[in-house]
C-alpha cells in the first residue's frame, strides 16, 4: 500500500464543454453562454475523505434538447496524474424541472465512465429560453489505496444535441 500523505496537493481539473453553434433558423439556436470554468477541489486529507466542487453555465435553447457526456473508460473525464487515479463522479443540476421551466430532472452522482451513459432530455418551456446547468464533481481515494500526492486532472466533455 502506498504511504498516506496528510494532504494531497490541490486536486485540479479543467472541465470543458464543447459548445454547439447552429443557427439554421431562429427557432433552432442553442448555445452556451461560456464554457465551465476549471473546478479546484480542496486537498484530500485522508483515506475516507471525499471532496466536491461545481461550476454553472447557462444554456440557451428554443426547443427540446438532449445532453450527453464522454464517458469513455479510462478516458479524459477520470481524475488522474502520472501514477494514480481517483474515484471520479459527476452529476448535473438544473434550475428548471422541464415542466413549468426549461430544464430537466437533476441527476445523481455517477462514476465518470457511466455519467450520462443514457443522455437526458432538457425540456423547453415556452417563454423560458435558458437553463442554468451546474456540473458537480466528487473525488475520493480508491478503497485500501491512498493515491500519491500531486495534481490530478480531468476533462469532462458535455454535448447538447437536438
Amino acid at each position: 500500500m502506498k504511504s498516506i500523505i496528510n494532504y494531497i496537493m490541490f486536486t485540479i481539473f479543467v472541465l470543458t464543454v464543447q459548445p454547439i453553434f447552429v443557427c439554421a433558423t431562429d427557432d433552432d439556436g442553442r448555445w452556451w453562454d461560456a464554457d465551465f470554468d476549471g473546478i479546484s477541489l480542496s486537498p484530500i486529507a485522508g483515506q475516507g475523505q471525499t471532496q466536491e466542487g461545481s461550476d454553472t453555465v447557462i444554456l440557451y435553447i428554443s426547443g427540446d434538447s438532449v445532453i450527453s457526456a464522454d464517458n469513455t473508460v479510462n478516458g479524459p473525464a477520470e481524475l488522474k496524474n502520472a501514477t494514480d487515479s481517483l474515484i471520479t463522479k459527476y452529476k448535473l443540476e438544473f434550475d428548471g424541472d422541464g415542466s413549468s421551466n426549461t430544464g430537466a430532472a437533476n441527476t445523481a452522482y455517477a462514476e465518470y465512465d457511466s455519467f450520462l451513459s443514457t443522455p437526458i432530455e432538457i425540456r423547453h418551456a415556452i417563454g423560458d429560453d435558458d437553463v442554468q446547468i451546474t456540473l458537480w464533481v466528487e473525488a475520493s481515494n480508491k478503497p485500501d489505496n491512498a493515491a500519491d500526492s500531486g495534481v490530478y486532472n480531468a476533462t469532462q466533455t458535455l454535448t447538447v444535441s437536438w
